[in-house]
């Protein structure tokens, strides 16, 4: 006959076996973090240092807008800095300067008004490629932007594809701005460095010649030869 002193004895062994067991389960799951192998990401590279430039259109007003305001400045600020005002963009990012130049990419993000006192905006975007190697490969900015100064600098903070690992600046020139519409053109030149690979292209890895149309067997006008 089972004593009450085996029972208690049997569910303390038991209790101690799914506490080692739970323990060893535990102690068995991987870490969150683990070192790699630098090739495997293409670091043990050297880096390429880049120059770009093309234009963002930034359309405000009309059928045809590209930068759609979700909110409004603050009523006080609406006149003077548009303190509070946020936009969401798809411009175009164009060849050249002309709204009907090619486009290249757009510029997919957002940008805020920051400042009570001047026209002083936080800019967040993705510089999204559809040319030639460079297809589904994007460019990311983040920083302030002064926008009454003739030439406003921007970090790069990464990027994706071919820019994979990207870091560098933007260099912003307003060169034309229309009043009544609200519709501004933008200089963007872009200096950045990056590992020198092709194969994290999406494009690269495509095995059709033409993706969303665009050849991708040859180099751009707007970004010049590279230099190590």
């Amino acid at each position: 006959m089972i004593t009450q002193k085996t029972l208690t004895l049997f569910f303390f062994l038991l209790l101690s076996f799914y506490t080692f067991t739970s323990s060893a389960t535990i102690e068995a799951e991987p870490a969150f973090e683990n070192p790699i192998d630098r090739k495997l990401l293409g670091q043990d590279k050297e880096r390429t240092l880049s120059h770009f430039r093309f234009y963002w259109q930034d359309i405000v007003g009309g059928p045809n807008a590209t930068s759609i305001p979700i909110v409004q400045p603050i009523p006080k600020f609406n006149t003077s800095s548009s303190f509070g005002l946020v936009r969401v963009i798809d411009n175009a990012l164009t060849i050249g300067p002309n709204l009907t130049s090619k486009v290249i990419g757009r510029a997919h993000g957002f940008y805020v008004s920051v400042s009570e006192t001047e026209l002083d905006l936080l800019m967040v975007e993705s510089f999204v490629f559809y040319e030639g190697r460079y297809n589904g490969s994007t460019i990311d900015i983040v920083g302030r932007n002064v926008a009454l100064n003739k030439v406003r600098e921007i970090p790069v903070v990464g990027g994706s594809g071919v820019f994979r690992f990207a870091k560098g600046y933007a260099e912003l020139r307003t060169l034309k701005f229309d009043a009544a519409s609200g519709d501004t053109l933008v200089q963007v030149s872009l200096g950045l460095t990056r590992v020198s690979t092709r194969s994290h292209s999406p494009a690269s890895r495509c095995s059709s010649p033409l993706v969303a149309g665009v050849s991708t067997s040859r180099g751009l006008p707007w970004a010049p030869p590279h230099r190590r």
